[in-house]
Order: structure tokens, then C-alpha cells, then sequence
């Protein structure tokens, strides 16, 4: 009898045997990156009238927010939400919050359901 304690790692690459489902996560990350996109657009043709004093836009495109991953059906998707810098007045401040993915979501609702 042999004792093996090799433990085998997973690849460093991030390719999983099975390329089908890599092709979903991707897809799903593009939809996802999509609908982001196009919320975004949506909030910045909003404000896009409104400048500062220096007659600088208002509400300015500022980066992306730290990737992190959200458990869907498909295995975990590493998302980049995209964030807004407002140039107005201190008081009332425009933040950017996504109605498909909220600040804290890790795991799609379908997931939810499923775990007790």
C-alpha cells in the first residue's frame, strides 16, 4: 500500500478541465460588465447638463471599485464594478450604487434560495 501526500493544486493559470464552463463564466462576466456599463451611462446622461464652477463636468467617470467574485449557478463570476467621482457641492454628493449589484452582494439570489 502506498501513501500518497502529493496534493494535487489546481492550475495556476485559472483554466478549469472542463472549457464549457469557462466559457459561460466569461460570458457571464461580459453580460454582467454590460449591464454595469450601460447603468452607468444611464446615471451620467442623467447629470451630464451640470458642471462646477470651472465649467468642468459634475458627475465624472473615477475607475473601477476592487474585482471580487459573486457565486451565480454557473461558479463564481470575478465582477469590476465601476464608480463615479461628483465634483458638486459637499452636501449633496451623487454616489453611483448598481441595482444589479448592490454594495455587499456575494451570492446571486438563485444561489440563496438553494442554500438553507
Amino acid at each position: 500500500m502506498t501513501r500518497d501526500t502529493i496534493t494535487a493544486l489546481p492550475d495556476p493559470k485559472g483554466f478549469s478541465p472542463d472549457p464549457l464552463t469557462d466559457l459561460m463564466r466569461s460570458g457571464a462576466r461580459q453580460l454582467i460588465e454590460q449591464a454595469l456599463e450601460a447603468e452607468l451611462g444611464a446615471l451620467l446622461a442623467q447629470f451630464s447638463n451640470e458642471t462646477t464652477g470651472e465649467g468642468h463636468a459634475r458627475i465624472v467617470r473615477h475607475g473601477h471599485l476592487p474585482e471580487r467574485e459573486i457565486m451565480t449557478g454557473v461558479g463564481p463570476v470575478a465582477v469590476r464594478v465601476p464608480r463615479v467621482r461628483d465634483r458638486g457641492p459637499q452636501a449633496d454628493k451623487v454616489r453611483f450604487t448598481s441595482s444589479i449589484l448592490p454594495p455587499y452582494l456575494r451570492k446571486a439570489k438563485s444561489v440563496e434560495e438553494l442554500l438553507p
